[in-house]
């Protein structure tokens, strides 16, 4: 319940559990790490931060791993900045180790600011700590990420000559970015260098191949690294089989993409609420509707809680299908749980309910959108309910007239 609250934004509510759990003495340590998460994600630093009073209340220690989760958490949430300032007010309290100058330097290299990350790897190393293989990947994507790409390549050929060695996540790393510039080649020649080397490849580094020339369209070539895969004995993980998935969806196939899934669900890994959001959205886009909404429900009939992505996709499938009214229904229930209002084609949704001849549900819709900050929409909404209002007074005359005729 705890992680449906999370993920839904209801972080009031959340609390409130925390606090009912923590009176009835229910409360673990991954309990705290749910709420800590859900908080950064919804980038609540300082609510985050307060868990950790909460924790001391029920006598639960925060010690370095607690705090490496908050960091890594914020990070995750691309504050680094926030993460910085937590340590900056914490490192007093507790003694950072390796990891924690990892979560830092990994924090600011998501949001590319390579000028933080190297002043943390410095003070890393003053610190007495020695950059280990985890920090040098780090530093790889962080690199990557900011388009230094010969960079990272001199990073890397100093971790062949000096050390730490690249093991596989250093290659895959390096891989993944090939694949992502269209540099196929290069990908296999760092790929054959990882096998050569004695490294073995995983199921993440077979799925960035697959992944890079799927995007290509050389399907081929990505049977003979299934293939490939398989005498390796390397079994297909969830990001294969949704690397798998989202090709077929990109290319419209989504009866295909649903063989994907059953072998996915046959292979006991469970689909994620992505794998559910890329077969519902190229069903919607191939204008099988009654697919779509079966999608949906199996998506909840697995116990999958549907996210805002989610919600987008089934509402804008339900407008498309002229079925305004039922939209309604999910749109409201998406707002309650506290999401954000979805990016959809609101003109088309406001013309739809105004064949109702119910203005008072455009009114409702624009004053909750307002109260969220979706002015825009608003205002879309609020001017298509006074067009129906004044299209009604219109009638309304002729229509007495008519009477006495």
């Amino acid at each position: 319940m705890m992680c449906v609250l999370g993920r839904t934004r209801q972080l009031e509510t959340m609390v409130a559990m925390l606090e009912e759990m923590g009176e009835k003495g229910l409360l673990t340590m991954e309990t705290f790490s749910i709420a800590i998460k859900a908080f950064a994600e919804a980038k609540h630093r300082k609510k985050a931060v307060g868990i950790f009073d909460l924790m001391k209340k029920y006598r639960f220690k925060v010690g370095v791993d607690v705090i490496n989760f908050l960091l890594d958490s914020l990070g995750a949430a691309k504050l680094g900045i926030e993460a910085q300032a937590v340590f900056e007010k914490l490192k007093d309290r507790f003694a950072p180790n390796l990891q924690t100058y990892t979560i830092l330097l990994s924090g600011w290299c998501r949001v590319k600011n390579l000028l933080e990350a190297g002043r943390v790897w410095n003070e890393m190393i003053d610190g007495g700590f020695k950059p280990d293989v985890v920090a040098h990947n780090v530093m790889l994507e962080g690199l990557l990420k900011c388009k230094k790409k010969s960079d990272a390549i001199k990073l890397f050929e100093i971790m062949k000559a000096k050390g730490p060695s690249p093991n596989v996540r250093s290659y895959t790393i390096m891989i993944q970015d090939f694949c992502k510039q269209k540099m196929m080649g290069e990908a296999i020649e760092y790929f054959d260098e990882m096998v050569d080397c004695g490294c073995q490849p995983d199921a993440a580094l077979y799925t960035c191949l697959i992944a890079g020339f799927g995007r290509q369209k050389k399907m081929d070539v990505v049977y003979n690294l299934l293939k490939e895969m398989r005498e390796r004995g390397c079994s297909p993980d969830g990001r294969t089989y949704n690397a798998l998935i989202k090709l077929m969806a990109s290319q419209h196939m989504p009866d295909d993409a649903v063989r994907i899934y059953k072998k996915m669900i046959q292979s006991g890994i469970k689909p994620t609420i992505h794998t559910y959001n890329m077969i519902m959205k190229s069903y919607f886009v191939t204008k099988n509707y009654e697919m779509g909404h079966a999608i949906w429900d199996e998506m909840h009939q697995k116990g999958c809680c549907p996210d805002d992505n989610s919600y987008t996709v089934f509402i804008g499938g339900l407008i498309r299908q002229d079925r305004a009214g039922e939209a309604c229904k999910y749109l409201e229930e998406m707002l309650e749980k506290g999401m954000k209002a979805p990016q959809l084609d609101y003109n088309k949704f406001a013309s739809d309910i105004s064949k109702t001849g119910n203005a008072v549900i455009l009114e409702e819709f624009a004053r909750k959108m307002n109260f969220v900050g979706k002015f825009e929409v608003s205002n879309v909404l609020a001017s298509w309910a006074d067009m129906m209002k004044k299209s009604a007074k219109r009638r309304e005359p002729a229509k007495s007239a008519r009477q006495f005729t």
